[in-house]
């Protein structure tokens, strides 16, 4: 849906995630083997991996400033559970948290999310407000106050509504 720049470091995982799901059509690419394949997926991860794409979703709708799109677990008792290290790199000493031997995807998106949190860009990635998307995206705008994933289809949409509403 977005013509946005993807997410950058570990959020590129959470960001494609999330945007497996076409809110508007329904069409879910974890359906699909080549869906399943990019994440290390298997057909019996999929309800897991849809939980978590989903607490996921909800966590970015309240970054935006919106509740939550339906009753979902909650995001930290879902990464809580994930089997992460901490990893040194004996060139620079530079440290930093990974997902443990199994590379779960659980495991990778809290990877991710420790690594967006010292980053300080955690906060940024969000979903759109228009509720027949709920696109990941991540936020660029100096203010950090973007509410579509993108301002041609969504916002113009919202704002085509607004106008409407105002005519009426």
């Amino acid at each position: 849906m977005s013509e946005r720049s993807p997410a950058p470091g570990g959020l590129d995982l959470v960001e494609t995630l999330v945007n497996t799901l076409d809110v508007e059509t329904g069409a879910d690419s974890l359906d699909t083997p080549e869906g399943r394949v990019r994440f290390g997926l298997t057909e019996d991860d999929v309800p897991g991996a849809r939980e978590l794409r989903e607490s996921l979703r909800a966590t970015l709708l309240a970054h935006a400033g919106h509740p939550p799109h339906r009753t979902v677990t909650p995001l930290g008792e879902l990464l809580a559970g994930a089997p992460l290290v901490v990893t040194v790199d004996v060139a620079d000493g530079s440290a930093a948290l990974a997902p443990a031997r199994d590379g779960s995807l659980t495991a990778r998106v809290a990877a991710a999310v420790a690594e967006a949190l010292v980053a300080g860009t955690w906060i940024r990635l969000k979903a759109c407000e228009a509720a027949d998307c709920h696109w990941a995206y991540y936020d660029r705008s100096p203010a950090g106050r973007g509410r579509w994933c993108s301002m041609q289809v969504c916002g113009a949409r919202a704002k085509m509504r607004r106008y409407r509403a105002k005519e009426a």
